[in-house]
């Protein structure tokens, strides 16, 4: 589970385009706190501390406790810009957590046991169709990541959510359907039998036999010696 993060604040007294470019030029971060039916709250933070969260690839999924004087507020990520040339944070918007609130979160998928699946044992590629797993969760119990068991998979097949053993508490935000996370396929150039069967080349001796009952009672009696064309 993710550990909840402590973050120190400051109260933006400006708020608009000129007060944020000047919080950035003071090396800060503007965001603002929104939700649980409180007013907005708008806030810096350094801009040091926000990129050290954003290399950890857990920010979106991870409960700061952020203090603002002598006030601390429980939020999670919800959105983040970043600077288009130099990938620096430009603004946060922070959602608080009310008490026993549960969150929506895109939790990253770690696959394990490859060497127990006789499909990549094979030969198979692993096809990831979600990298990440949209899930409703505890505010208090996120999880950093899940994992999925590949044991026992072979060519061809498909894992979906409901082969995913998730946390308690954990669900899925998708309940109309048990989607697919990920296939075993089989890679360029290997072919199964059925595929090499039908690749068979005729014969060029052989010519094959024409069914076409009164058809060829006519021709016999014609004693014509053209052979007709046949389309597949």
């Amino acid at each position: 589970m993710s550990d909840i993060v402590e973050l120190n604040a400051e109260l933006r007294e400006k708020v608009g385009k000129g007060a944020a470019r000047a919080a950035r030029r003071d090396g800060l971060v503007p965001a603002v706190i929104y939700g649980d039916k409180k007013d907005p709250q708008p806030i810096s933070l350094p801009k040091r501390v926000i990129e050290k969260q954003l290399e950890t690839g857990h920010f979106m999924n991870t409960v700061y406790m952020i203090k603002v004087g002598s006030d601390t507020t429980r939020v999670i990520p919800r959105d983040y810009q970043v600077h288009p040339v130099k990938d620096t944070p430009l603004h946060i918007d922070f959602l608080r957590i009310a008490k026993n609130a549960r969150v929506e979160v895109a939790i990253p998928v770690v696959f394990v046991n490859e060497d127990a699946a006789p499909g990549i044992e094979e030969g198979g590629v692993l096809n990831i169709v979600r990298h990440e797993l949209e899930l409703s969760a505890p505010a208090d119990a996120i999880p950093t990541q899940i994992e999925v068991d590949l044991t026992g998979l072979n060519l061809g097949d498909s894992l979906h959510i409901s082969a995913v053993k998730l946390p308690e508490g954990v669900t899925p935000t998708i309940t109309d359907r048990d989607f697919t996370i990920a296939t075993i396929a089989s890679p360029a150039g290997l072919k199964s039998d059925e595929e090499e069967e039908e690749e068979e080349v005729t014969d060029p001796g052989e010519v094959p036999a024409m069914h076409g009952g009164d058809d060829e009672g006519e021709a016999a009696e014609g004693g014509d010696d053209s052979s007709d064309e046949s389309n597949d």
